[in-house]
């Protein structure tokens, strides 16, 4: 009889107890949150994307949540290291957050040689190399073309990733060059000559004196034209 009695309440124990389990949120579901969240936002960005997600304390006791949301915090992105909260909406909300590491693999533009400023970049100078652009500064370079003729603004140790701020583009024309003028428009083209009143680099705006003394802005090109466009 006492043993009966004994399995009775065991019984009664464990039954009582499932409600309780059943009101505390399974952490499986949290995690998957995680992962849609983070692959719905890396999906955009260059190179291949390597991501860590840490773990979720497993003592956690959140109460059952229907609507999970993951979120960045004000701040933050998806970049490096990172985090990502996942939050209950509902009538017993809750919020927790997990610490995750996104790599993003892209190649960058690197020197092949210690570059000494002032140097008139060549093809031979730098090369592609894939690096975690995570861990890299803002403005690095990962189109040749934009570096290939530049010059070096100062001098830069062998594999080290080009940024735009340490490049800069030949000058193509000089304060008080006399330029050819090219103006352009739908269906006709006029050259005269002017004074260029600063030095400007290829593509940027330069102000030029015509020979009427009229000022005028135009684009800067090689061999000493300066362009406007209607």
């Amino acid at each position: 009889m006492q043993s009966l009695l004994v399995r009775l309440a065991l019984w009664y124990a464990i039954l009582a107890a499932i409600p309780a389990m059943a009101a505390w949120q399974e952490l499986p579901p949290l995690r998957k949150v995680v992962d849609n969240y983070i692959a719905a936002r890396t999906a955009e960005l260059p190179g291949k994307t390597e991501v860590a997600v840490g773990a979720i304390d497993q003592r956690l006791r959140l109460r059952r949540c229907e609507n999970l949301e993951a979120f960045l915090p004000p701040g933050t992105r998806l970049w490096g290291n990172s985090t990502v909260g996942i939050r209950c909406i509902g009538p017993s909300p809750w919020s927790i957050y997990v610490p995750v590491s996104v790599k993003v693999i892209a190649p960058v533009v690197v020197s092949t040689r210690p570059l000494a400023q002032g140097r008139v970049l060549t093809r031979d100078d730098f090369a592609l190399q894939n690096q975690d652009i995570t861990r890299l500064p803002a403005g690095i370079i990962s189109d040749p073309a934009q570096a290939l003729g530049k010059t070096i603004t100062s001098s830069i140790p062998s594999g080290y990733p080009l940024l735009i701020e340490m490049l800069r583009a030949q000058t193509v024309i000089l304060r008080g060059q006399t330029v050819k003028v090219i103006t352009r428009g739908p269906g006709f083209k006029v050259s005269t000559e002017g004074k260029a009143l600063a030095n400007a680099s290829a593509g940027q705006v330069v102000p030029v004196r015509t020979q009427s003394g009229q000022v005028i802005n135009g684009i800067a090109k090689p061999e000493g034209v300066v362009e406007i466009a209607f």
